[in-house]
């Protein structure tokens, strides 16, 4: 573990502390004493913290301060992929879970099977909120076959916080990033003419949908831009990266 892999870790586990204490980022610079910044560059892992300023942050989270130095990687070898429709995430998490040979699960699959209803009818029949419901059931189930597999997460996971933190600190997420225009093209060149089904001005909504959560997929542990690489180079580069995980 070099410098930026200690500071990286340092920041991942205050940012679980302060999910798991329910703070947002401002109440706990309050409480702690720093600002608003400072603990925004510490998750971020980009601050090279003082001993002083992490016993401020361990006793405004009510954390011992052992506890945020113990590096041990603490996640399962679980990947899950992150991103908007037609960033890739069942392509390349199929060829991914046979690289690395894990078995390979989507999520939203898993959700149907658990309501015995297609997306499109629990959203009929539940509502958003209904979804939310059975997709967190969906993935407590997930976690609960194993610790080796490579999940593809339906898009929206990022409006659902608790389920998206549990995600996050049960898996090495990787965020699929790519162009408004590539997310665009995929999802047609798939077949799905919905994106164009009368909504003229469909990539423009697209391009505005991603700028909004856009912030919340960056919270994922890592992030692979995919426009302009090949399948081949992104699922190699991942194999790599996680072989040992």
């Amino acid at each position: 573990m070099d410098r930026q892999d200690l500071f990286r870790e340092l920041g991942r586990k205050l940012r679980s502390a302060r999910e798991g204490a329910g703070m947002s980022v401002t109440e706990l610079a309050r409480q702690s004493g720093l600002s608003r910044r400072h603990v925004t560059e510490a998750e971020a892992g980009r601050a090279n913290l003082s001993v002083g300023k992490l016993f401020d942050l361990s006793v405004a989270l009510g954390v011992p301060l052992r506890r945020l130095f113990d590096l041990e990687p603490a996640k399962p070898a679980r990947v899950a992929l992150v991103g908007l429709r037609g960033a890739g995430k069942s392509s390349l998490g199929r060829a991914l879970a046979l690289a690395l040979e894990v078995p390979f699960v989507e999520l939203d699959a898993r959700v149907e099977e658990l309501a015995g209803l297609s997306l499109a009818a629990i959203f009929e029949l539940h509502g958003s909120s209904g979804f939310r419901r059975f997709e967190a059931e969906a993935l407590e189930k997930v976690l609960s076959e194993g610790e080796r597999c490579v999940l593809a997460t339906g898009g929206s996971i990022v409006h659902s916080p608790e389920t998206y933190a549990r995600l996050r600190s049960t898996c090495h997420t990787v965020w699929l990033k790519a162009t408004p225009e590539d997310h665009y093209a995929r999802v047609v060149a798939q077949g799905d003419l919905r994106p164009m089904s009368g909504r003229p001005r469909a990539i423009e909504e697209l391009r505005a949908l991603l700028e909004t959560r856009e912030p919340l997929y960056a919270q994922c542990e890592h992030t692979v831009f995919t426009s302009g690489s090949t399948p081949a180079r992104i699922v190699a580069d991942l194999a790599t990266r996680f072989a040992d995980a």
